[in-house]
């Protein structure tokens, strides 16, 4: 069975920031109308970032661990049987080169780098990189969540004391959400205190599970958006479970995600959000 310390996950942290400076940075803000398609939509977008990032990514990985399965966003674009193959891995690794692309190829400095590392089926670590703050937030399973700094420091992340869902400030996410719960969960929003929307699933994760924000809605499951970041919530002291409150684990890729500050808030924003 594949074991890993702080060496290894310091080692995956800096091949995330040495792909950022490499292949990302330089074309924030410089891409060409070449340099940037749609895949599902116009909303969901590739750019040259994401492609290259990827793989060099990948390649220093299979360099490392070469018994490894790699499943990135690009690669599964024409490949789609690798997020199924997540439940039965050895040892594997999933790599979102640019979470935000959207944000990224309009100029919005919101925008990460993420990779998760599954172990016989389980989510056991989790990375997300900031290109522009250019920190970490770092999950470890049974080793809590910490934010590592480009100086060397780190300190321990916590979500938010459970409070009531009147008091919650949350995210819910639209894209892929059809009638008639869109509209179900648009209403019931309202009963929170407040909304956000980064259109980024790194950052939204990063605010959640150092505190910032309380909870958040996510319809479409596809594991480089989520195994790092709910890995990385729980840690951090959060819950998280399938909108029919089952586990969420790698080769999921539907049935939503909820995340909560513990389970009983869980439950309460459950019954409200989905309450007709």
């Amino acid at each position: 069975m594949f074991t890993f310390d702080d060496n290894d996950i310091d080692w995956l942290s800096d091949l995330l920031a040495s792909a950022a400076e490499a292949e990302i940075m330089p074309r924030f803000r410089t891409l060409g109308e070449h340099d940037v398609r749609a895949k599902t939509s116009d909303l969901d977008l590739v750019t040259e970032a994401d492609v290259n990032a990827e793989r060099v990514i990948t390649a220093h990985l299979l360099a490392r661990y070469p018994d490894a399965l790699v499943v990135g966003e690009e690669a599964s674009e024409s490949d789609a049987s690798l997020p199924a193959r997540l439940a039965d891995a050895p040892l594997a690794f999933v790599v979102d080169p640019v979470d935000g692309t959207y944000n990224f190829a309009h100029g919005v400095p919101l925008f990460g780098v993420m990779v998760a590392v599954v172990v016989n089926g389980e989510t056991r670590a989790g990375i997300i990189h900031d290109p522009i703050g250019r920190d970490w937030i770092i999950g470890v399973k049974g080793a809590g969540t910490r934010i590592r700094t480009s100086s060397g420091n780190s300190r321990t992340a916590h979500v938010a004391p459970p409070t009531s869902p009147s008091n919650m400030l949350g995210s819910i996410s639209w894209q892929f959400v059809e009638e008639p719960l869109r509209s179900t969960l648009a209403r019931n929003h309202a009963r929170c205190a407040s909304s956000f929307g980064f259109r980024c699933a790194a950052h939204e994760y990063r605010l959640i599970a150092t505190g910032g924000a309380h909870f958040s809605v996510y319809h479409k499951l596809m594991p480089w958006d989520h195994l790092a970041g709910v890995l990385i919530h729980q840690e951090a002291g959060g819950y998280a479970a399938r909108f029919d409150g089952s586990p969420y684990l790698p080769g999921h890729v539907d049935g939503g995600i909820l995340t909560a500050p513990d389970q009983d808030t869980w439950h309460e924003l459950r019954h409200l959000l989905f309450s007709d």
